[in-house]
């Protein structure tokens, strides 16, 4: 039994393909189907179940596959503790993103890392907040940035700031002179929402329930998948209207008069909370800091920083 074929067995779980694991572990896929097959037959039982290019992980292979995370974890932590002793802030940092934060976050954060950790350079990935959360979980990212709430066992999490949602308008909405849009009065709307699997989606029918009812239910299905900007340019064209976080509505000066922009209006306006994650066993705390910091100095227009400790971690 070795390391790789351990890191082998980990991916196939988590990608629920053979190829897609081998892409991921930058091997092809018969070195890794050989890493496995052994791995099986030394511990004579059956990891995966392979039928028409479906992969299912067995209830042995979910007890293995779990214990395997937990032994790379510790192996990758030998050569983190090894490092430590040299500098924290030295050596990659593998950050993980939520869509609709990362492309409007890291750009403010990496001039800043640059300057003050010149040695820390950041590998950065944006995807799902489940998925985020499982790579996480395994060992192949340091820290993630997510929404809350965000709850995985074994991980400390630190609320940084809230973020109020905006409502994007195209230029000549009817809107145009108001100030302030109330909730309900988005039931009447065609609303462009992101597909099924984006936190934020669900986080905007939760807090504003009329979008999901609105006029445009059949335009939300055909942007599913899609990204913020994708959308926003949508509503540039005239096709609806969409809510999205005030952070992102920072744009060139050349878009600027294609869009509107305006608050929603009463006492508890619709919002989210942005927070760091990362495993409790973490052996670079000076790093996180380091990355908090440089999220709080970037001073994000339209947000309230939260002054709090990061909460203990979930049972």
């Amino acid at each position: 039994m070795t390391l790789t074929e351990l890191r082998y067995v980990v991916a196939v779980a988590r990608e629920k393909h053979f190829g897609r694991a081998a892409a991921a572990c930058f091997v092809t896929q018969p070195t890794l189907s050989v890493g496995v097959r052994k791995l099986e037959e030394e511990l004579g039982v059956q990891l995966f179940e392979r039928a028409h290019g479906e992969v299912v992980v067995t209830p042995a292979g979910n007890i293995v596959v779990e214990q395997a995370r937990r032994v790379l974890e510790e192996a990758d932590r030998v050569k983190a503790l090894a490092e430590q002793s040299r500098d924290q802030l030295a050596g990659p940092l593998r950050i993980g993103a939520i869509y609709t934060a990362g492309p409007y976050l890291i750009p403010h954060i990496i001039p800043k890392l640059r300057r003050r950790t010149p040695r820390m350079p950041l590998i950065v990935e944006e995807n799902y907040t489940a998925r985020l959360g499982d790579r996480l979980r395994d060992g192949s990212l340091d820290v993630i940035i997510i929404a809350l709430p965000f709850e995985i066992p074994g991980v400390v999490v630190q609320p940084l700031y809230d973020e109020p949602f905006m409502l994007l308008l195209p230029a000549g909405h009817r809107w145009d002179a108001r100030e302030s849009i109330a909730p309900r009065e988005l039931a009447n709307e065609s609303v462009l929402l992101l597909g099924p699997g984006h936190c934020f989606r669900d986080q905007v029918l939760a807090s504003c329930p009329e979008c999901d009812a609105a006029d445009g239910a059949s335009l939300q299905s055909a942007v599913e998948g899609s990204s913020l900007e994708t959308i926003r340019h949508m509503v540039a064209s005239g096709l609806g209207i969409t809510v999205v976080p005030v952070t992102s509505t920072g744009f060139e000066p050349s878009q600027r008069k294609l869009f509107t922009v305006r608050p929603f209006s009463g006492r508890r306006t619709p919002s989210r909370t942005i927070a760091l994650a990362w495993r409790r066993g973490f052996p670079r705390p000076q790093a996180i800091e380091a990355l908090r910091l440089a999220i709080v100095d970037s001073r994000l227009r339209g947000v309230t920083y939260v002054d709090s400790a990061p909460a203990e971690e979930n049972a």
